[in-house]
């Protein structure tokens, strides 16, 4: 059994290297994830091309976290293999054929199986955490860690920069943009990353590397919780334009702007809770921010509604209908805390198992991804079936409600599997 802790991960190399990695790691990130968010701010242009349902449509959305999902585990173990820059580079170049096709699609099939080989970036993220937490200083690794993190930026890039783009020129130029910018990043870790610092020989990994999913318990529930705040954050970050569109008739990119808040809100919580968890264990942290999570999800969950109730002499009704400043303000605070959820949980992943990092990560993010790809289709069946806009908050309530429980668990019977020093 190999000791869980900072000091048996490799040692940062000196000079201008670990610089560029922390640099472009996160951009990379952010154009993988502005690539994965195309198709919820070109809604509007698809809806009327194509002639999509609401769940046809959510379906275009999920393809790209369902074949994520299913990359992440392998590039993980392949990143651990021959090196995270190569992976990267790699899933980057394998991502430009789709987002070209994407430009020059007809058919809604097309569109499908192009959002599918977006997918493929999953790779780039599940490399670049592995490559960053290597690389990264050990004193600041949640700092550095947050840092990667907030890549998911990407979808504030694609919700400022899709509208203006495809007004001026139509939205089949905006894959193009995406494609020349990934090009150009891919082309920068060429030039500028190196991995014979931190590659890996199969001869020299352990036994239990040899397998695909990490042994520990304790891993398996870290990724597990992680995989909440990642799925959900995806999730939201597709759906909110439209949903935004939708119940307040907003043009989209009016909505598009007023959803920037939840991202930007994620992305700076993700670097603070990163840095707060160096700076003492923030365990205890998931609980208050799952609760504030929790009492956001209620608010958000309740749909418009007027009840009138007969009194003794006049009528008396109650109406709700939650405005925009409300709303927006909701998702900004829920934003922040799943920011610092991801932040400190991610820093708590690399420090109990740092040198199993690949294969920690990998799993946190195939399982964010799954999660991702099921919450359009369920925010869709809820719009469709049930007729209540807000069912895609109830089901995200009903599903951290379950986190909370397995947590509650694990804190109840802790000293069955863990050591003392973890609990």
């Amino acid at each position: 059994m190999f000791p869980s802790s900072e000091a048996a991960l490799p040692t940062p190399s000196l000079g201008y290297r670990p610089l560029v990695v922390i640099l472009l790691s996160p951009l990379a990130f952010a154009l993988v994830f502005a690539c994965w968010t195309i198709f919820a701010v070109l809604g509007v242009e698809l809806h009327s091309n194509l002639g999509l349902s609401e769940l046809a449509f959510a379906g275009l959305l999920a393809s790209p976290m369902l074949s994520g999902a299913l990359v992440s585990l392998p590039a993980a173990r392949l990143a651990e293999r021959i090196g995270g820059q190569r992976v990267m580079i790699a899933c980057l170049w394998l991502v430009c054929p789709f987002l070209w096709w994407i430009g020059q699609a007809q058919h809604y099939i097309e569109f499908l199986l192009a959002g599918a080989g977006l997918g493929l970036g999953a790779g780039t993220l599940v490399a670049g955490l592995v490559r960053v937490a290597t690389w990264g200083p050990s004193r600041h690794a949640g700092l550095a860690l947050g840092l990667y993190g907030a890549g998911m930026l990407g979808a504030g890039l694609s919700y400022l920069l899709l509208p203006l783009v495809s007004q001026a020129y139509g939205w089949r130029l905006a894959p193009t943009l995406y494609l020349l910018l990934i090009v150009m990043v891919a082309l920068l870790l060429w030039l500028f990353a190196d991995d014979s610092a931190s590659t890996v020989s199969p001869r020299e990994l352990p036994p239990r590397y040899r397998t695909w999913l990490p042994s520990c318990w304790a891993a398996r529930r870290l990724a597990f919780y992680y995989s909440f705040f990642f799925g959900a954050f995806v999730a939201l970050a597709l759906w909110l334009p439209g949903y935004l569109a939708a119940q307040y008739h907003l043009p989209l990119a009016s909505a598009a702007l007023w959803a920037l808040t939840f991202t930007l809100s994620c992305g700076l919580g993700q670097i603070l809770g990163g840095a707060l968890a160096d700076w003492r264990n923030f365990r205890s942290l998931r609980w208050w921010v799952g609760l504030w999570v929790l009492a956001c999800l209620f608010w958000l969950s309740y749909p418009s509604f007027s009840i009138n109730i007969q009194g003794v002499q006049d009528d008396l009704t109650f109406s709700f209908h939650m405005p925009l400043w409300g709303f927006v303000t909701l998702v900004g605070s829920m934003g922040l805390a799943m920011g610092i959820g991801k932040g400190s949980l991610m820093r708590l992943i690399h420090r109990d198992h740092g040198d199993d990092m690949a294969r920690v990560g990998g799993l946190a993010l195939a399982l964010g991804g799954a999660f991702a790809a099921m919450l359009p289709l369920m925010f869709a069946l809820g719009d469709t079936w049930g007729g209540i806009r807000t069912a895609g908050f109830m089901f995200l309530y009903a599903a951290l409600g379950v986190c909370m429980l397995v947590m509650l668990w694990e804190q109840l019977h802790a000293h069955d599997y863990m050591p003392e020093s973890m609990t």
